[in-house]
């Protein structure tokens, strides 16, 4: 079968316009919605920003996606790979949908976090809810442990480390965007190379909304994630980091299924180290602070913008040493 490099472009360049395109639209409405992130404490800019990434970011994944999959079916779209990329979505159209809709559910989730300061407790039980519903129809994480009960428990527990990570990780421009794209661009590659064609489109689709929206935050803002942006790009990667098969026959190396942990080890390294500081100064975890590596790079004498290439340097090289895994 030849490799779909035009449709992976297609599906790039796709949700790179659609993504770009549609924050002016949705930039718009936050304003008049008053969807915005005031000045504050902890806080570098000095009038409102909408919070408008997110809906940008899922607008640019799901309309090429959706658009896409109407021509494969139509038999529009001419490409070598058509009929093994149409018969994924025919053989995973129950396990696509429950993805979307977690998608969606993640994002409305993170809507109503911007909008009203939601608790710790009713944003965890909404996290939990829609891990559960992604566990128990998609693909779970076994870590070579023949037990059903386990498998359900650390995907869940995967699932919200990953969004809670992104979540927490939201503290400088692009800096989030930036880790999802490198994210998303690197779990793509990897299930190319297995031949795995559908949750490699998902990938391009994620990594090229995510680069669409990027001029909007960095350097200078125009517009943020939000907490819809940052909770819907936690819960993708952490989707994407299930979905490829990592140890196969054709890569029978037991170290290959650390390769997700790889992809994602500056977000979850920085979850780890506040979560531990936070606790030892006996505050909530969840409550914000300064103490991320970003800020840490910051008060060691770099200023943001060197802080967020510096480490999204580090992400692209650990990356690297994941595909080789």
């Amino acid at each position: 079968m030849t490799f779909p490099f035009n449709f992976f472009l297609a599906a790039f360049a796709g949700a790179f316009l659609t993504a770009m395109l549609a924050l002016p639209l949705w930039r718009k409405w936050c304003l008049r919605t008053n969807l915005v992130d005031d000045p504050g404490e902890r806080k570098i800019h000095d009038k409102p920003i909408p919070l408008a990434g997110g809906f940008a970011v899922l607008t640019g994944i799901l309309l090429p996606l959706a658009v896409g999959a109407v021509l494969l079916k139509l038999d529009i779209v001419k490409i070598s790979s058509a009929n093994a990329i149409v018969h994924g979505i025919d053989r995973r159209a129950i396990e696509l949908a429950v993805l979307a809709f977690g998608a969606v559910a993640i994002t409305i989730l993170g809507w109503l976090d911007d909008k009203h300061e939601l608790k710790a407790l009713p944003k965890f039980i909404g996290q939990l809810l829609i891990a559960i519903a992604v566990a128990a129809v998609c693909k779970r994480i076994t870590l070579f442990v023949p037990n059903v009960a386990f498998s359900y428990a650390i995907t869940i527990l995967w699932l919200l480390t990953v969004i809670n990570a992104f979540n927490f990780m939201d503290n400088m421009n692009g800096l989030c965007a930036g880790f999802g794209a490198i994210g998303a661009f690197i779990f793509a590659l990897i299930a190319a190379a297995n031949g795995e064609y559908l949750v490699a489109i998902t990938g391009f689709l994620m990594c090229g909304a995510l680069v669409g929206f990027l001029p909007w935050n960095f350097p200078n803002a125009r517009a943020f994630l939000g907490d819809a942006g940052s909770h819907l790009v936690g819960y993708l990667l952490a989707v994407m980091a299930i979905l490829p098969h990592f140890y196969t026959k054709q890569n029978p190396h037991p170290l290959a299924v650390l390769a997700p942990l790889l992809v994602l080890a500056i977000p979850l390294l920085d979850l780890a180290q506040v979560v531990i500081f936070r606790t030892l100064k006996r505050k909530p975890f969840w409550i914000g602070d300064t103490n991320h590596l970003s800020h840490r790079l910051v008060r060691a004498g770099l200023n943001r913008t060197r802080a967020v290439l510096l480490l999204w340097l580090a992400a692209a090289i650990i990356g690297a040493i994941a595909c080789w895994l």
